[in-house]
């Protein structure tokens, strides 16, 4: 007969393999809509990231990501209009999507607040609160275009600096906050910028280069590499834009955004093209 600690023994070692099955499960997951995310599909990175948060409410890694791609898929049905208010008001995705978005926001950012009330020293927590809340700043400042979110602003200008001063290597912090520079800007009034800390173009795109360089996990540097080809269409610097989307879109080929911006910019696709035709 097994003893009393024999059974304890072993139901505590099954709980354990049980959760870490459980963990890797979520992971595995996170990474597809990590994935699905960088492929441009938008609505089922969300869906996906949704359905790791429900099973796993503490992760804030699904809450940002869910934000994002929500976000995400909000511009792309609001396209790129002359009268942005008109046309935010006339997207019935947008007005869709706006208030499922607000629900994960809320989720997200009650989850880190929890976590720094017990632990003002947790990194992690610092760190998606802070990307939450620019989740939240560059929808309504880039996409609906709206000059609100101040208070999310600063909040996750403070999370990432601190998060940087005791890591200074955290690559999505360096990403975020080279973001804050550069839109800051590139962006707002000059009094504005003074009111919200300044911001740094060059030093923002500079920090965004050296990101992409880093040999980091593969979806971190894709965010950095995105971000690195969104600052240089910005900047007008079309030849670099295309040597960065060709390097995408080998680890994201149904990428359609890098796909239609290739198609446009890039002579060497053009010229292979023409060939086949």
């Amino acid at each position: 007969m097994r003893t009393i600690g024999a059974v304890l023994v072993i139901a505590a070692t099954t709980a354990i393999v049980t959760n870490a099955a459980t963990a890797g499960n979520w992971s595995a997951s996170l990474n597809e809509a990590h994935r699905l995310f960088y492929s441009g599909r938008y609505e089922a990175a969300a869906s996906l990231a949704f359905d790791v948060r429900v099973a796993n409410p503490d992760s804030l890694a699904a809450s940002e990501l869910r934000t994002s791609a929500l976000h995400f898929q909000m511009r792309r049905a609001l396209g790129e209009p002359k009268n942005r208010e008109t046309a935010w008001k006339q997207c019935a995705a947008c007005q869709e999507l706006m208030p499922v978005f607000m629900t994960e926001l809320a989720a997200g950012q009650t989850a880190a607040r929890a976590r720094l009330e017990k632990n003002p020293a947790d990194a992690e927590a610092m760190f998606f609160l802070g990307k939450l809340d620019l989740n939240y700043v560059w929808l309504q400042l880039g996409t609906v275009g709206r000059k609100t979110g101040w208070s999310e602003y600063w909040e996750a200008r403070k999370s990432l600096d601190a998060v940087l001063k005791t890591n200074p290597g955290h690559v999505r912090a360096q990403v975020a906050r080279a973001w804050i520079d550069y839109i800051v800007d590139t962006k707002l009034p000059r009094g504005t910028k003074w009111m919200l800390g300044g911001g740094n173009r060059k030093k923002g795109l500079l920090a965004v280069q050296e990101a992409a360089r880093s040999a980091v996990d593969p979806f971190v540097q894709a965010e950095a590499m995105f971000g690195l080809w969104d600052m240089q269409v910005r900047e007008r610097n079309m030849a670099d834009a295309v040597v960065t989307a060709r390097a995408l879109m080998e680890d994201f080929p149904d990428n359609e955004d890098l796909a239609k911006f290739l198609a446009v910019h890039d002579s060497r696709a053009n010229f292979t093209n023409a060939a086949v035709r």
